[in-house]
């Protein structure tokens, strides 16, 4: 490289540093924004989460990008970034409180980690949380006594018992709520339990999420709606979305989206280890997409086996489910056997017909994925 090169390459880097100084400073001025904004909204008592306001901004934006001759992608990528480190923060700044006049919570398995989680989201709001776990239980009278919700979050196996056995005696106006990713048996035991208002929810996030805003919270109505209304509406301003759906439904529901999923996953990791396979070689051999996949596989592996065992165990009926997996996966194995190529195209065209409109979108949201997963593997 000759000096004038190295001269006009250094000119111009010292050009691209400035720019990037510029950007900061106007990251740190649109996050200053943000969070002024944040608190207008806690103190009016709206969603962190506008999925209109969202959607119309990054429509609009990604109209002026094409003019400018800048990739729409690009703009949107950058600004669900900024998104998503805004509602990191937003939280810090605490929630608004939608009944002033509930008495305490009384988190019950508090000490877990989704009871931790609810317990800062309930106590950022400004609501006196208490926490009763399993060596508390000689406390329970005292901490019961002024309750205006107790929220039940203890492992799977022993949630029903928990609620028959020691939440009997409950004040009447108490709300009584759980958290359990099954619904159909610990909603029986809380209506049989509890003379007054019951409702379930299933959070579909783990307790690692930084923010609520854009998770989902199923609810499940047991009795006296009208009385936990607000509790919704508290959760919907923490950013989550609400999903009502009934427990036979959701349980129905979760043989598939948990119980199968999060089994052929284990048999998927499971498989890896007794092969022995090198995980930094197949990382090397890995597109991004194949390392998403892998992650999510390693992600299952870093968390509780008891959590999961719980999760595919608590439901019996998710047996047929993953048995109709594997006769579908024995029957396309057959396929590959006898080599009938014909045959795979047809399945694969089947499927993709019933997908429709879903398959695209996906390919789409994975696409956005995929690009940030790009990112951290040249990180």
């Amino acid at each position: 490289m000759n000096e004038k090169t190295t001269t006009e390459l250094e000119h111009l880097r010292g050009l691209i540093d400035g720019v990037d100084q510029q950007l900061l400073h106007l990251l740190r001025k649109r996050l200053d924004l943000v969070a002024q904004v944040g608190t207008v909204k806690h103190a009016a008592g709206l969603p962190i989460y506008a999925p209109q306001r969202e959607a119309a901004m990054l429509a609009k934006r990604r109209e002026e990008a094409k003019t400018m001759g800048i990739a729409p992608q690009l703009i949107e990528d950058i600004l669900r970034r900024l998104m998503r480190e805004s509602y990191l923060n937003e939280k810090d700044v605490g929630f608004k409180q939608v009944k002033n006049d509930l008495g305490s919570v009384v988190i019950v398995g508090g000490k877990g980690q989704l009871g931790g989680l609810f317990q800062q989201m309930l106590s950022l709001s400004g609501y006196q949380v208490k926490v009763l776990d399993k060596d508390d239980w000689q406390q329970a009278e005292t901490l019961f006594a002024d309750a205006g919700l107790v929220l039940v979050t203890v492992p799977i196996a022993i949630t029903c018992d928990i609620i028959r056995e020691k939440l009997t005696q409950l004040p009447q106006e108490c709300i009584l709520a759980d958290l359990t990713s099954i619904k159909t048996e610990p909603m029986n035991a809380m209506l049989a339990a509890h003379r007054g208002p019951v409702v379930g929810f299933h959070p579909m996030f783990g307790p690692d999420v930084g923010s609520l805003a854009k998770q989902v919270v199923v609810v499940c109505h047991g009795r006296e709606a009208d009385k936990y209304q607000w509790l919704l509406e508290q959760i919907g301003i923490w950013g989550a979305r609400i999903v009502e759906a009934e427990p036979e439904r959701h349980d129905n529901a979760m043989q598939l989206v948990q119980a199968m999923r999060h089994f052929s996953t284990f048999v998927y990791g499971l498989n890896l280890c007794k092969e022995e396979a090198d995980i930094e070689t197949l990382l090397q051999f890995s597109s991004p997409i194949y390392r998403l996949e892998l992650a999510m596989v390693g992600r299952l592996f870093a968390q509780s086996p008891e959590l999961y065992a719980d999760i595919i165990f608590a439901q019996q009926d998710s047996q047929h489910a993953i048995g109709d997996y594997l006769d579908n996966y024995r029957e396309a194995l057959e396929l590959l056997k006898r080599g009938d190529r014909d045959a795979f195209i047809s399945q694969f065209q089947t499927v993709a017909k019933w997908f429709g409109d879903f398959a695209p979108q996906f390919q789409r949201e994975s696409r956005m994925m995929l690009q940030s997963v790009s990112d951290m593997k040249t990180n």
